[in-house]
């Protein structure tokens, strides 16, 4: 067995599944998580866990080599076969399983794969992941406790349709909408919801083809919209929704072909969550938000909190705090009002529809009423692992000492808020990188912003590189 250590991630275990997911470090997978299960949760009877896999070509073998790691672990097995990620999440939910183990590479390549791990009803990251790789790499010879597992085969689909439709509060108008799934699980389920809710829908690459034969499934590069962009622009569609390759992500672009990302969204759902409670709830967001969300959820009455990136750990935060949405620039977004609180972009859309059908004014007509700011996309500097977090340490501590600095933000890298904008530094919890992203009100503030933060890292890698 062969294990590359670097497929254990702060949110997940992911690889390129022929180099680094063989069937031997599968299997030993399963067995770790399955004693993990039994150690949180030990119960007379062998427990369940339920197991879904998205549409790659790999999938099956990794579920086959998983479910026998899973068996003789000691747990039996809830098999949900081919399936977006937030349907696994429900079936955890819906079928009361003790862990859940979601096959995917999410927006990755299609020679990536990886694992999504639930133990109980919460998404394991960080610490509890590494504790899989222990003990997977200490286990010796020890025989595991189990045997064959029981397999049940169950679809779950029509009751996350139903539970989604119970909870959804639609209004008279049904705008035509785009569908693009980019090839992923997500687009039969998403096409299946909205066409039951009423909505015309023109499905664009919704059937699941672990190939991606169209385009890359990540809806947060805007060159993967431009299939989505041509065919709302061709039908008169109202929105374009565009899915990732698990579907735990969400999209969308109005009728002019503007991106809507993940804070815009954010605006327009809680906007809406608070005219139907009232003031006081309590949101989520994360450090590479804009400003404009935060300042545009408390005008409308809310609290939001800015917190770490990864939906993991997002995911977490909400529950901690009680809120009643979270979201991600990636588009994870996570609904605990009239949902269950884990990141779904097929339920988010839905939601989107919902305000959509309760408004008389177009998707277009609501972005023009956005704030407008002038921001960076995520620019990577690359930086190696054994030093990243020491260079944002630096980093922060040179904004803390900047007289132009108004205000420090550190749960996750440095924000530094200045009086026309901000600036992000964090070292990426996936790559030997550091991720900077910054706004401002205007071109000139921007570029201030950025040369900045671009003279601060290089001064505390030259620093660093002088103490050698």
């Amino acid at each position: 067995m062969s294990l590359n250590p670097r497929i254990f991630r702060e949110y997940d275990i992911r690889g390129v599944a022929d180099r680094d997911l063989d069937d031997e470090l599968v299997t030993s997978l399963g067995i770790a998580i399955a004693e993990r299960v039994l150690a949180t949760h030990p119960v007379s009877s062998r427990p369940r866990v339920a197991v879904g896999r998205d549409a790659r070509l790999t999938s099956p073998r990794l579920r086959d080599a998983l479910v026998r790691g899973l068996g003789l672990g000691g747990c039996d097995l809830a098999d949900i076969g081919e399936c977006p990620t937030p349907v696994l999440y429900f079936a955890s939910h819906h079928r009361g399983t003790e862990g859940a183990v979601m096959l995917t590479g999410s927006h990755n390549p299609g020679e990536d794969n990886g694992f999504k791990v639930l133990i109980g009803p919460t998404t394991i990251h960080g610490a509890e992941i590494a504790a899989l790789r222990d003990a997977i790499t200490g286990r010796g010879n020890r025989p595991p406790r189990g045997g064959l597992a029981t397999v049940d085969h169950v679809d779950v689909l029509p009751a996350y349709l139903d539970r989604a439709e119970e909870s959804l509060r639609l209004g008279d108008r049904r705008p035509r909408v785009v569908v693009d799934a980019g090839n992923g699980a997500g687009g039969p389920a998403a096409v299946a919801l909205y066409r039951r809710l009423g909505f015309d829908v023109v499905p664009l690459h919704c059937e699941p083809d672990g190939r991606f034969p169209n385009h890359h499934p990540d809806p947060t590069v805007p060159e993967n919209l431009a299939d989505l962009r041509r065919v709302v622009a061709e039908t008169g569609a109202e929105v374009g929704l565009a899915l990732d390759g698990d579907a735990d992500r969400l999209g969308a672009i109005d009728g002019r072909g503007r991106i809507l990302w993940g804070d815009q969204l954010m605006i327009l759902f809680g906007q809406a969550i608070l005219e139907e409670e009232g003031p006081g709830v309590r949101f989520v967001g994360e450090v590479k938000c804009s400003q404009a969300m935060y300042d545009e959820l408390a005008r409308a009455g809310g609290h939001a909190e800015m917190w770490k990136v990864g939906h993991s750990l997002i995911k977490a935060r909400m529950k901690e705090t009680g809120a009643a949405l979270a979201g991600e620039m990636s588009g994870h977004l996570f609904f605990a009002h009239r949902w269950l609180g884990f990141d779904d972009g097929i339920y988010a859309g839905a939601r989107l529809l919902e305000i959509l059908s309760r408004s008389n004014r177009s998707l277009a007509a609501l972005a023009d009423e956005l704030p407008v700011m002038v921001n960076t996309p995520e620019i990577r500097v690359d930086c190696p692992d054994e030093v990243k977090f020491a260079v944002v340490a630096k980093v922060t501590a040179a904004m803390r000492a900047d007289r132009d600095v108004a205000s420090v933000v550190d749960i996750d890298g440095v924000r530094a808020r200045f009086a026309a904008g901000w600036g992000l530094v964090r070292a990426s919890n996936t790559q030997p990188a550091l991720v900077m992203r910054c706004e401002a009100t205007d071109d000139a503030e921007l570029a201030r912003i950025v040369a900045r933060l671009e003279g601060a890292i290089a001064a505390a890698r030259q620093e660093m590189e002088s103490d050698r």
